[in-house]
């Protein structure tokens, strides 16, 4: 019964919390339209002012309002980031709402490589549960691969991105070939991520680069500690040789 009440008591704040980032970005752009309006006024044709004296005039009325305006546009985008985030994260994770709050996040930080990465997270899940939907777990993985590619294009060494999409193609996409060389390029990176060496083994496999794949899991027991680990990388290397030699 705690748990029950714990969770419905998370729920409410997250309602609560996405309610009043509503009634804030509502506020906010009603403000800003009664600014652009001021600053028009200050053209005779009612545009905003083009003349170098009419813009000195609108920066000496109203550069403090409009550095306001772009410091809460700033925290609203942040708002709409941590939303996304504690929908995410939760015991029981809310995809769908969660890549709605990023998707809204990406509005106001389109160059933040971290919310792009988030939206891929997102949508890529969201995806694995719409089996019975086809078109639309089709249009989230094409969600998924735009948002990792434009993170991992805006941050050729965001990790994080490297290896969401290295998986995407890998497991979801069965496309192998175009994860080689992002997960390369993360074990450059990240040089003893076993993770990492795990998919791009499994990539080498799909693709019959099998020695390879082979030489990928020799580096994973003679880098874990964790007997478990080692276990299943000398199983899946015995598969791999069983392959390579029939």
């Amino acid at each position: 019964m705690a748990k029950k009440g714990l969770a419905k008591s998370i729920v409410i704040l997250i309602i609560l919390a996405a309610g009043f980032t509503g009634i804030f970005v509502y506020k906010k752009i009603a403000a800003r339209n009664s600014l652009a309006a001021r600053i028009a006024a200050l053209s005779p044709s009612g545009a905003p002012p083009q003349s170098i004296e009419n813009l000195r005039q609108a920066i000496d009325l109203y550069g403090k309002k409009i550095d306001e305006h772009v410091a809460d546009a700033a925290k609203v985008g942040i708002y709409w980031k941590i939303l996304g985030s504690r929908l995410m994260d939760g015991p029981k994770p809310l995809y769908g709402e969660a890549l709605e709050a990023f998707e809204q996040a990406a509005r106001y930080y389109p160059d933040d490589e971290s919310i792009h990465y988030l939206i891929g997270v997102s949508a890529g899940n969201l995806a694995k549960a719409e089996y019975f939907y086809p078109g639309e777990q089709a249009e989230h993985y094409r969600i998924a691969e735009a948002a990792y590619l434009r993170a991992v294009d805006l941050n050729g060494r965001y990790g994080k991105a490297l290896y969401g999409l290295g998986v995407l193609y890998v497991f979801d996409l069965e496309r192998p070939p175009e994860a080689v060389p992002l997960l390369e390029r993360y074990l450059e990176i990240n040089t003893r991520s076993t993770d990492g060496m795990f998919v791009l083994a499994a990539a080498r496999y799909m693709t019959e680069n099998y020695e390879e794949a082979a030489v990928l899991y020799d580096r994973i027991i003679g880098l874990t500690k964790d007997k478990n680990i080692r276990m299943q990388a000398e199983q899946l290397k015995q598969q791999v040789m069983d392959e390579w030699y029939r």
